[in-house]
């Protein structure tokens, strides 16, 4: 990033606190049922591979239900209290829209080359869809996980995924996504550390003309 020594800058809120609170819980969430969802594949695993220990969370079959029921609870509660905040506060509106395939590309593009701007507190198109898929992975992991734990109550969940088995393998792919998605989003912090600052004290210090390219 290249921004002149003449540059002004001002302190800003970038991340209101429900933003970063619930940010933070979902991270945590997430990585609590990616661990002990590797121990529950393990207990029956429907691909010729295992997960190693060091990756599980529970010890043993019952200890990872337990951690990725409680786990699960905490990632419902916690994405649809941000669910709500993003949409009477129109946090959605203003951070993930508009969006057209155009500028996702034209962005993808720049992105490739090293050469996509970037603006501080703004997401660039191709952001916004990952985020996007991100959110769709999430609400996929919930239907299919409660197709597999009331399996016969909620059976007709069950069998919009084609039955128990097949909605084991919808679960585990759309956690493969999840873990594609995170994977990317921090390669993206690495590349710009600042934004893990912004995420902790919900502030960053902006140009008054704030685009900032990469040279």
């Amino acid at each position: 990033m290249t921004v002149s020594s003449n540059t002004q800058f001002r302190i800003t809120v970038i991340h209101p606190l429900i933003v970063r609170v619930t940010h933070w819980i979902n991270a945590v969430a997430v990585f609590c049922m990616l661990f002990s969802g590797w121990a529950i594949y393990n207990a029956s695993p429907f691909f010729p591979f295992v997960f190693p220990k060091w990756a599980t969370l529970g010890g043993w079959l019952g200890g990872a239900l337990a951690w990725h029921f409680a786990a699960m609870w905490l990632f419902a509660l916690n994405g649809l209290a941000y669910v709500l905040y993003g949409l009477f506060a129109r946090h959605f509106a203003r951070s993930f829209l508009p969006l057209s395939p155009r500028a996702f590309w034209r962005d993808a593009a720049d992105a490739v080359r090293l050469r996509l701007a970037h603006r501080i507190g703004e997401y660039n198109a191709v952001q916004r869809v990952a985020y996007l898929v991100a959110f769709l992975l999430g609400i996929l992991l919930v239907a299919s996980g409660l197709a597999l734990w009331k399996p016969v109550q909620l059976q007709g969940l069950a069998a919009l995924f084609g039955g128990y088995e097949w909605a084991r393998r919808v679960h585990f792919l759309a956690m493969s996504g999840l873990v594609g998605f995170i994977l990317l989003h921090l390669a993206l912090v690495i590349l710009v550390p600042r934004t893990l600052v912004a995420m902790v004290t919900g502030r960053a210090r902006i140009p008054l003309d704030p685009v900032e390219t990469r040279s």
